[in-house]
């Protein structure tokens, strides 16, 4: 389970191009199994989102990037944070993180949510649908994928997903956890305690406490025991030696993409930012509202390995 997880969610670095981006990510990923992370996250998009970049910035294919770097890294769990489940045909993204747990020897989690960002959808040629849809579809979803990954052959005639005997051999060496990634109460939560081994949470710090009682409000209703349950935040970190560094890496962020200024204050409230003690303090605060770990993300600075040493030096200190 992630105690301590580390995300790329950023392929454009300065000096970087496609023809050493790929030596860039192995550099992050050693450097984060090196510096104590549990856990590598990649997130499951092919454009660029809003607030990190352009949509025509680099991003590579999430599952076919994890297992290239499984070859790199001998201890760190693999996963998409999230898959996208709109994305892929249920059983065949089964057969996915399959693959993913065998050529990393047992690495892998599969991380789940309804899918969301509309504009890749429309680029793409895939069907949105509704928010109800998006969420009737992963409840399907999961209905096919979890008995394929514990051995089954299951069948389903749903409405919007039909199999029949579905196959997955060979089997994942071992079970493979499933994250639910987002904070809906009514859905997400609801769907986090009757099927999930663990939930990263997307909300603001003071929000956590609420969330974690409506997890176990649904957990009690379910018959579920919510200790089995781990849950993190999502947390975008900009770190620096000095609150003053941290800053400075945020305005060459915004320089790097041709951001106004702006852009800075627009994206500020996301962001866990400060000097060692600063930041911190802020995970600190994060652990003592309730959670079991965290899994962080460096925007500003994942190329500099320093700062992904001292985030894992810094965090590792903090939670237990």
């Amino acid at each position: 389970m992630t105690r301590l997880g580390y995300q790329i969610p950023n392929f454009t670095y300065p000096n970087v191009g496609p023809d050493t981006l790929f030596a860039a990510l192995v550099e992050q990923a050693k450097t984060a199994e090196a510096a104590g992370f549990d856990r590598l996250f990649l997130m499951d998009h092919f454009y660029q989102l809003p607030g990190i970049g352009d949509p025509d910035d680099y991003m590579l294919e999430c599952y076919t990037t994890l297992a290239a770097l499984a070859q790199h890294t001998e201890t760190i769990g693999l996963s998409a944070l999230v898959t996208g489940n709109t994305y892929r045909n249920p059983a065949v993204l089964a057969k996915i993180v399959t693959a993913l747990d065998l050529v990393s020897n047992g690495r892998a989690t599969l991380g789940m949510g309804s899918g969301w960002f509309e504009l890749e959808h429309d680029s793409f040629g895939i069907p949105f649908e509704t928010f109800t849809q998006r969420f009737e579809k992963l409840e399907e979803a999961l209905q096919i994928i979890l008995p394929m990954l514990n051995g089954e052959r299951p069948s389903l005639d749903g409405k919007h997903y039909q199999v029949t005997e579905a196959i997955n051999s060979p089997a994942p060496l071992s079970k493979i956890p499933l994250m639910i990634g987002g904070a809906g109460e009514k859905k997400t939560l609801r769907m986090v305690a009757q099927y999930a081994d663990e939930s990263n949470l997307i909300c603001g710090v003071q929000e956590i406490p609420r969330k974690l009682d409506v997890l176990a409000e649904h957990c009690e209703r379910l018959g579920r025991d919510r200790s089995e349950i781990k849950v993190t935040r999502l947390v975008m970190g900009v770190l620096g030696h000095t609150m003053e560094d941290a800053e400075a890496s945020i305005d060459a962020y915004m320089a790097l993409h041709g951001w106004p200024a702006e852009a800075a204050a627009m994206i500020r409230p996301m962001m866990t930012i400060g000097g060692p003690d600063e930041f911190g303090a802020q995970i600190q605060e994060m652990i003592d509202a309730g959670l079991d770990g965290i899994t962080m993300n460096l925007a500003t600075t994942a190329h500099d390995s320093d700062m992904i040493s001292l985030a894992g030096e810094i965090c590792g200190a903090i939670i237990p």
